[in-house]
């Protein structure tokens, strides 16, 4: 799906930032507007024009926060988090020390806490316990009486944010009745930004203590716990329900098999080869070729260098390796949905691989073009997706419609 540019990742950013619309996370005339300001695969561009539409979006929430209309100023400050996320989105240079990047991140965090703070159902931070350290979090409830319900532990993927799990999902989770509890963890968010924590392949090490928090807490059944993965999340909780077995319920958005994999296949076969050769000074000279006119795998390359702790593009390819689900997703034994995407252009065919590897009681769903809901992670069809999983979700956790 072309989205108002012909750069494929400018396009599809963009789809990302206006498909929140339907949660009230962006508005499509503003982003209509930004995107025509912007120069196609310009990332200078991009950064100014979606920076000064989320500071003009953020005075607007000011000023009605001022005059006490709290409906306006709450939905002006979660488009402008949306807006703020989006304009930092390209600058993976050196996001932990980069200026700009650092601003437009706490920018995006600070003006989500506003719109949380004028919610009107109770939304807690949260820290979790992690090893020495802990893992921030919202808490989004239903209602305030303390009742347990059944939870989705919300995990995001290889750049969204903590900011980014309302219009993701709890917004449609609140509206039936299922709380939502997530969290940044290594590789994510404010945990490798103030952190400097990076991705780790056994990420049961980080869902455990998710839901040792969880189970503690009065409003969650814990009966009825279900794991959300979203995007690269999809393969994480994946690995981590195979170990552990409180979960009742597994959606993988989308499936993902073999994450080593769909990186390799982004470049060419000898240069794939190099790197696995240790040749990293011919590959990265190649590498260097392809991201000077490739949007998307510069970007990709250049993330996954911060968010893995890697030293170069070709390390990060290494560092890939462990995170596939081969001889592992076959320990999964609850109930499991499987989105895939008919156009996904980062994880092509890696759905269907995770269906055909598990052994639990299993879905297949896959969002196509025709739809509007075949791009990865069904961006700009939220309302689709969400019927799907909660309605399979409802169904397995018995809850009448």
């Amino acid at each position: 799906m072309k989205f108002l540019f012909d750069d494929e990742s400018f396009s599809f950013e963009t789809l990302r930032a206006a498909g929140f619309a339907c949660y009230r996370g962006a508005e499509l005339g503003e982003v209509v507007a930004t995107a025509g300001r912007i120069t196609d695969g310009d990332e200078a561009s991009w950064q100014r024009e979606w920076s000064a539409t989320a500071d003009r979006v953020r005075t607007i929430g000011e000023n009605c926060l001022a005059k006490g209309r709290t409906v306006s100023a709450r939905e002006a400050f979660l488009r402008a988090s949306n807006y703020y996320r989006t304009a930092e989105f390209y600058l993976r240079d050196d996001p932990a020390h980069d200026p700009r990047a650092r601003e437009l991140y706490h920018l995006s965090r600070d003006t989500f806490a506003q719109a949380m703070n004028l919610l009107d159902t109770p939304v807690r931070p949260v820290a979790i316990p992690y090893q020495d350290t802990t893992l921030p979090g919202y808490l989004y409830l239903v209602d305030d009486s303390g009742a347990p319900r059944p939870t989705v532990l919300f995990n995001s993927g290889f750049d969204s944010t903590l900011e980014e799990s309302y219009v993701a999902l709890a917004a449609g989770a609140l509206d039936r009745g299922y709380n939502v509890l997530a969290f940044d963890g290594p590789g994510q968010g404010a945990v490798i930004r103030e952190q400097g924590l990076p991705f780790r392949p056994d990420w049961e090490a980080v869902i455990t203590p998710v839901v040792d928090y969880a189970v503690r807490l009065p409003e969650v059944d814990e009966d009825r716990i279900a794991l959300y993965g979203y995007s690269l999340g999809g393969l994480l909780v994946a690995r981590a329900a195979a170990f552990e077995h409180r979960i009742a319920a597994l959606i993988l958005n989308d499936g993902l098999f073999d994450y080593h994999g769909t990186n390799v296949r982004a470049m060419p076969e000898f240069v794939a080869r190099w790197i696995e050769d240790g040749r990293d000074e011919e590959a990265l000279a190649v590498a260097g070729l392809l991201t000077s006119f490739n949007t998307t795998v510069r970007w990709a390359l250049r993330n996954g260098v911060w968010t893995f702790g890697a030293s170069s593009s070709a390390d990060y390819i290494r560092k890939t390796k462990p995170y596939t689900l081969a001889g592992i997703a076959q320990q999964i034994a609850c109930p499991t949905l499987v989105l895939d995407a008919e156009n996904d252009i980062f994880f092509r065919g890696e759905a269907a691989r995770v269906y055909e590897a598990l052994t639990c009681p299993k879905e297949l769903v896959v969002g196509t073009e025709a739809e509007g809901a075949g791009e990865h992670c069904h961006m700009g069809a939220m309302l689709l997706t969400h019927q799907r999983v909660f309605d399979w979700l409802d169904e397995n956790f018995s809850i009448p419609s």
